[in-house]
């Protein structure tokens, strides 16, 4: 198969998309809400991988690479997580490869 005709792997996409920053992150994970059992879920259906579990048992959120469709909001609801999209020009911008 040629370079011409190869089709890209959605990691190969996903690595064009560019990430701006916004004065403020478009998602926290409401204070006292991090050993909740139910937001373990966000680890597990994050397309992006921005939860993680720490040694304390707290579930973490990396704000690098947010692709903004709101998962995490739906499994895991709006009593854990403080969810809008980011401010007009902010957020990512999707490039298809």
């Amino acid at each position: 198969m040629s370079e011409a005709t190869q089709v890209m792997g959605l990691k190969a996409k996903l690595g064009l998309d560019v990430f701006k920053h916004d004065s403020e992150f478009h998602i926290r994970i409401i204070p006292g809400c991090e050993k909740d059992p139910r937001l373990k879920k966000a680890i597990l259906v994050c397309p992006a991988g921005l939860y993680s579990e720490n040694s304390q048992g707290e579930v973490e959120l990396d704000q690098d690479g947010c692709l903004e469709c709101g998962t995490c909001r739906i499994a895991c609801g709006s009593d854990l997580l403080d969810w809008h999209y980011p401010s007009g020009g902010a957020g990512v911008q999707f490039r298809f490869g």
